[in-house]
């Protein structure tokens, strides 16, 4: 028998807590893969939820052994993680959220891609899509490059190496080697671990044939506290590693601060004046011109659009601002218990 023909074994980890909308539909893509049923598990590992997301996972184990459901009593998306992993004899773990579902070849493509020997951790692309108009909206403007920069899990179209992926598969030696998921860390987790298979030697490598796709948020509320929490605890991962973010996060930061020093020293500097309202104009000219770009099929979508990218850019902004004051200034608990509060 050749390598090729043995099979690995797989854990798909499923952090959630009350997705009863959401977690049939990725139990279903789960259970029609075409990667052998004999080979994987589905470790839901559910943060004591309250409306039907138990029963329902419960429906499924009784009819598939292979799909089974963890209590998660640290309620936070990466103690359900490290639960899944620490309960997983697997060859291979592969995190992945119940807000979203595979491609029928998505653990196959996973374990081929893993194959490449400098590997430590496999992912790809996500598409985005949503039920409602905002949702649809915010989608469009989170796989695009203005709205999110450089994060090319959102809409690579080719096989590279990058420096982190969304529901990343890894080899089970190379997380027993660096580490599991950093359990204070409610946003970012990925990021943070994913910065740790690179330091500790390995590569992380992005192919388009691993897809997924992923439901948005439906609010412009749950978006800016998304972003705004990806922000302030990316200061965290930084802090923790004594590491720079890269341009992609510092970004929004020096957009926010550029706006509020142009406004207040506007008052008495006409030159700086000049220069805020050429910065906000060149901003909001590159607003329009994404907006109607990617709106220009659903026109109902336009008066979403102007609006979602610069909540992306500002809430993600104004966390990282208030990260680096609560971790870096204050080095205030009371900060990090404020903005604990959320699922993955």
């Amino acid at each position: 028998m050749s390598t090729n023909d043995i099979k690995k074994t797989v854990s798909v980890v499923i952090p959630c807590r009350n997705e009863e909308k959401y977690i049939g539909e990725c139990l279903d893509a789960f259970i029609n893969q075409t990667y052998p049923q004999e080979y994987f598990e589905v470790l839901v590992c559910d943060g004591l939820s309250t409306d039907k997301t138990r029963d329902i996972v419960k429906s499924y184990n009784r009819k598939h052994n292979n799909i089974k459901l963890l209590d998660n009593k640290g309620l936070s998306a990466p103690k359900g993680m490290n639960l899944g992993i620490r309960s997983s004899k697997a060859d291979v773990i592969i995190i992945f959220g119940a807000h979203a579902y595979p491609d029928k070849e998505f653990i196959e493509n996973n374990i081929k891609a893993l194959e490449n020997g400098e590997a430590g951790c496999v992912g790809g692309p996500i598409t985005t899509i949503s039920e409602n108009d905002t949702g649809k909206a915010i989608a469009l403007a989170m796989s695009s490059p203005f709205g999110v920069g450089n994060a090319l899990f959102r809409f690579a179209k080719e096989e590279m190496f990058v420096d982190t992926v969304a529901f990343g598969a890894y080899r089970k030696d190379v997380l027993d080697s660096v580490g599991y998921f950093d359990e204070e860390l409610v946003r970012n987790q990925d990021d943070e671990l994913n910065y740790r298979v690179i330091k500790g030697g390995y590569k992380i490598l992005l192919s388009p044939k691993i897809k997924s796709t992923y439901y948005s948020r439906g609010s412009l509320g749950k978006l800016w506290r998304q972003y705004y929490q990806y922000g302030f605890w990316k200061v965290r991962v930084m802090q923790k590693h004594g590491k720079t973010a890269s341009i992609r996060h510092l970004v929004p930061m020096a957009f926010v601060l550029a706006n509020i020093f142009g406004i207040i020293l506007s008052i008495f500097f006409k030159p700086i004046l000049v220069l805020w309202l050429i910065q906000l104009g060149l901003y909001l000219a590159c607003d329009l011109v994404y907006s109607f770009k990617l709106g220009k099929e659903d026109v109902r979508l336009l008066k979403y659009l102007p609006l979602i990218f610069p909540i992306l850019h500002i809430s993600y902004g104004l966390g990282f601002i208030n990260g680096i004051w609560g971790f870096y200034l204050l080095k205030s608990n009371k900060m990090i218990d404020k903005n604990t509060r959320t699922s993955r």
